[in-house]
């Protein structure tokens, strides 16, 4: 058998080598395949941070608008609280309805005056609530909680006196998910110039409140 020349025979001997080589460098170099991709994919999933769900992220908002406040506070409590007012009441105008909503009752019964409010705010989300809420309470300073009143509730009665005359006034404060439950009670008496002992205003304010609380959550 003739033997090739070297420059012949080394490349007769080198072009399997090239052609495993060139195969090789393909074999690399080409298109990943969709198990390579899933891979990829699951590397990327596990060690990048994920973000939070819209739903954690998103506030949290139970009531959408305000309900009817002439409505919210029982005949019996009114008839004991405001003694000769019209049970119907009368709303305050709001310049937004859907978020706040003001009933008002007040009546003069011989030489004794009683007045009543009950307002419902809505905030944004729950958390606007409560921060709120905080706010207020910390501004009316000398009350205390009221308990089983809402998510949270504060009670405070503080005297005044104008020309002699007393009047003392009860306010209520509760938060009920993202409604401000505000209930506002107070009385004078312009025989004597004298106001109602501290316990009858506080416990009538919380009444109110307590009514107003439950026509909140039935109104859902």
């Amino acid at each position: 058998m003739r033997e090739l020349p070297l420059p012949l025979a080394l490349t007769a001997r080198l072009s399997p080598v090239v052609v495993l080589a060139a195969m090789g460098w393909a074999l690399s170099s080409s298109p990943a395949t969709p198990a390579d991709q899933h891979n990829e994919a699951q590397q990327k999933s596990t060690s990048t941070p994920s973000a939070p769900s819209t739903a954690a992220a998103a506030a949290t908002k139970s009531y959408g608008a305000a309900p009817a406040p002439c409505g919210s506070v029982a005949t019996a409590t009114l008839k004991s609280l405001v003694p000769g007012a019209k049970t119907a009441g009368k709303e305050i105008r709001s310049t937004d309805e859907k978020l706040r909503r003001t009933c008002s009752w007040n009546a003069l019964k011989g030489y004794d005056y009683r007045w009543l409010d009950v307002s419902f705010e809505v905030l944004d989300s729950d958390a606007a609530a409560q921060k709120e809420y905080k706010e207020r309470t910390a501004e009316k300073s000398g009350g205390g909680a009221v308990p089983g009143l809402g998510d949270a509730g504060y009670s405070v009665v503080n005297l005044t006196t104008e020309d002699k005359q007393q009047t003392r006034e009860g306010v209520v404060i509760a938060q009920v998910s993202n409604v401000l439950v505000v209930t506002t009670y107070n009385g004078s008496d312009f025989e004597t110039k004298k106001a109602p002992g501290t316990d009858e205003i506080n416990k009538g304010a919380i009444k109110a409140a307590k009514d107003a609380v439950t026509a909140l959550k039935g109104s859902r």
